[in-house]
């Protein structure tokens, strides 16, 4: 159709140019008032016609222009859809990977709890271990004093055969036990001298009573109160090697959930008030339903409440 009326376009053109070489021919002549006015018809009908061809060549330029945009509409809506697509593997993606944080999320705290308590035992063997050399120290300069003052000196025995003493004196030499040296009252006096607040006295007696009563069953409740005395005199680290001391050698007593309890007011007590509300975390998980939860619960809020900042007002 364009390549039509391109060429039919000319035509007005030819026939302007043979009227006008007609009336250049007729002008010399004696030219009428009707020839005027069909010359005049001629040029308005030729006018319109050109008019008519202007029309149509926009309304070609418009079709054409149309489909080009339609074209371009098109590229751009397969473009968005791509980026769809590419934006929807992203997301998808992204949850993959959200997931996976979340995991190892919870494995990394999990593996923290646990090198936490493995460092509390640690901390708590070595304190133990120290507290026992001293102990033993104590002891043995407790001992050499009382024989510099009676003034034995052990003797060593002759090389040789010695005479046997006879049986009757061996038992004579041995002491009856009394009633007095069993594990409950020794228990109930060093229980006592804690309670009379003579703390480094009843751990004494606590450590004498576990070296010669070590698995009696009141054995847990020894290494609880002894923990105790530290932590009344502010020792907080020798109290936690305590609690620790306890919930790894007797981990079903019915002091595990003081002990933790405790424990955690010791490291807050030590400005670690992040190991305390994981081990206050870890005796509600442990033993919700215990009085020591309910307590550790009241800690938990106090210090998220210590840790919010205060929300500044904006200036107006």
């Amino acid at each position: 159709m364009g390549k039509r009326r391109e060429r039919q376009a000319p035509g007005p053109r030819i026939h302007l140019g043979c009227l006008v070489l007609i009336v250049s021919c007729l002008l010399p002549a004696c030219v009428t008032v009707q020839e005027v006015d069909m010359l005049r018809q001629d040029i308005s009908r030729l006018q319109r016609n050109v008019l008519e061809e202007r029309t149509e060549l926009d309304k070609l330029k418009e079709k054409t222009t149309t489909s080009a945009s339609e074209e371009s509409f098109n590229v751009i809506r397969q473009s968005q859809a791509e980026i769809q697509s590419q934006l929807l593997g992203i997301a998808k993606e992204m949850q993959v990977l959200s997931g996976r944080f979340d995991e190892n999320k919870d494995f990394t705290e999990k593996s923290l709890r646990n090198a936490a308590m493995e460092l509390d035992l640690l901390r708590a063997q070595v304190t133990t271990s120290q507290n026992r050399i001293k102990e033993i120290n104590n002891r043995l300069n407790t001992m050499e004093g009382r024989i510099r003052q009676s003034g034995q000196v052990p003797e060593k025995r002759p090389e040789g055969p010695q005479e046997k003493a006879p049986a009757a004196a061996e038992k004579a030499v041995k002491p009856a036990t009394p009633a007095a040296n069993t594990a409950k009252a020794k228990y109930d006096a060093a229980l006592k001298l804690y309670r009379e607040k003579k703390y480094k006295a009843a751990r004494q007696r606590f450590a004498a009573f576990l070296e010669e009563f070590p698995k009696d069953q009141l054995a847990d409740n020894a290494v609880f109160w002894s923990a105790e005395t530290y932590y009344k005199e502010k020792d907080f680290e020798g109290a936690i090697a305590g609690y620790a001391e306890l919930l790894k050698s007797y981990p079903d007593s019915g002091k595990a959930s003081a002990a933790l309890l405790k424990e955690g007011y010791a490291l807050i007590e030590l400005h670690d008030k992040k190991g305390g509300r994981v081990i206050l975390e870890e005796l509600v998980e442990r033993y919700p339903k215990s009085r020591q939860a309910m307590e550790a619960q009241k800690k938990l809020k106090e210090l998220s409440q210590t840790n919010r900042k205060p929300v500044r007002k904006k200036k107006r």
